[in-house]
């Protein structure tokens, strides 16, 4: 998660809560807490479609927070509001991490009654790889688009 993400959640400044986790960097390791590159910053302003023009765009790299990182920052950000924000991140990250391992044992479980049976399950097998690599898919964006751009 971006500072300024956590910041909003918090109800904090970017700044202040910046400021909090320098003066406890030690809580902080490289696995935890790190400052994207101007390139990643780049690639992830132009994905999601915000921009830096003018006044009052980030000024500064923003600092990404691991699931670890935020969970140390309930030892940094001591008021009530961050502790429930915190809680709530934490849930969160194991709820993905649980979807991610069904998912994951689901397409196990299907390659190995691959393996297990003969090709009278082929169709079956080929529909249900269908069905995964579909949802994997990248959804179409809706609404209008600019015609001259999409050409470019």
């Amino acid at each position: 998660m971006l500072d300024k993400d956590i910041a909003e959640l918090y109800k904090v400044g970017t700044r202040d809560l910046n400021k909090a986790v320098k003066r406890n960097i030690e809580r902080f390791p490289g696995d935890f807490m790190f400052q994207l590159s101007r390139s990643e910053f780049a690639g992830l302003m132009f994905h999601s479609g915000t921009s830096n023009k003018g006044r009052g765009g980030t000024r500064k790299l923003p600092y990404a927070f691991t699931e670890h990182g935020v969970a140390m920052l309930s030892g940094v950000l001591k008021s009530k509001r961050a502790v429930e924000v915190n809680i709530q991140i934490i849930r969160a990250f194991i709820m993905l991490k649980q979807t991610l391992s069904d998912f994951r044992s689901l397409r196990l479980k299907i390659e190995n009654m691959e393996r297990r049976y003969d090709k009278n399950f082929k169709i079956i097998f080929d529909t249900l790889r269908k069905m995964i690599q579909e949802e994997e898919k990248p959804k179409k964006v809706m609404g209008f688009t600019d015609r001259k751009r999409q050409a470019g």
